[in-house]
C-alpha cells in the first residue's frame, strides 16, 4: 500500500506540473517581470516605439539628404576657389562652416527630442503601470514583483509579464490622445 500512495503522490505533483495555471492564478510571494517585453509588447508602447521608429527614420531620410546638398555645396565652392581671391574664398567658406554648424545644432537638437519623447512615454508607461501591478500583486498575494533579468532561476509560473501586458492594455490601451 505505501507503494501506491507514494505513487499516487508523484502523479498528483506530475500532474499539477503539467497543468500550471496562469500567473493570475499563482499565489506566490514573489513575481517577476520582463520590463522590456512588458513596454515593448504593450499597445501603448507598441505605438510608442512605432511612432519614434517613423521620426527616427524621417530624420536620418532627411539628414541624407542634406547631407547630399552640402556635399554638392561644397564642392561647388571648391570648384570656385582657383578662380577667387583668397579673401572672398575664406569669407564663403566661413559662411558655409557656419551654416553647416547651425544644421548640425539644429539635427542634433531633433535627435534629443526624439529621445526625449521616448523617455517621457516610458516614464507615462511606469507610473500607469504601476496601479496595475499593485492590483496583481494583490490578486495574486505577492510581496513583491522582481525584474526577470535579474532572477538567476525561477519558475516560469511566477513570471507575470503576459498579465501585466494584458491589464495594462486594457487599463492604458495606445493612450493616443495624449501626443
Amino acid at each position: 500500500m505505501g507503494r501506491l500512495a507514494r505513487a499516487l503522490a508523484v502523479l498528483l505533483v506530475a500532474l499539477s506540473w503539467a497543468t500550471a495555471s496562469p500567473a493570475q492564478d499563482v499565489r506566490s510571494p514573489i513575481l517577476t517581470i520582463d520590463s522590456e517585453r512588458f513596454y515593448r509588447e504593450s499597445v501603448f508602447g507598441r505605438r510608442v516605439l512605432n511612432e519614434i521608429e517613423a521620426r527616427t527614420s524621417a530624420l536620418s531620410e532627411d539628414n541624407r539628404r542634406i547631407e547630399a546638398e552640402l556635399e554638392a555645396e561644397e564642392q561647388a565652392l571648391t570648384d570656385q576657389r582657383s578662380d577667387m581671391a583668397p579673401e572672398a574664398f575664406r569669407a564663403l567658406a566661413d559662411a558655409f562652416d557656419a551654416r553647416v554648424e547651425a544644421i548640425r545644432r539644429d539635427r542634433d537638437e531633433q535627435s534629443r527630442e526624439i529621445a526625449d519623447l521616448l523617455e517621457q512615454n516610458r516614464d507615462r508607461f511606469l507610473a500607469s503601470a504601476a496601479p496595475v501591478l499593485e492590483e496583481i500583486m494583490r490578486d495574486t498575494g505577492a510581496a513583491v514583483i522582481l525584474e526577470q533579468r535579474s532572477v538567476y532561476v525561477s519558475a516560469n509560473a511566477i513570471d507575470i509579464t503576459d498579465l501585466a501586458i494584458e491589464r495594462m492594455d486594457a487599463s492604458l490601451g495606445d493612450d493616443d490622445a495624449q501626443q
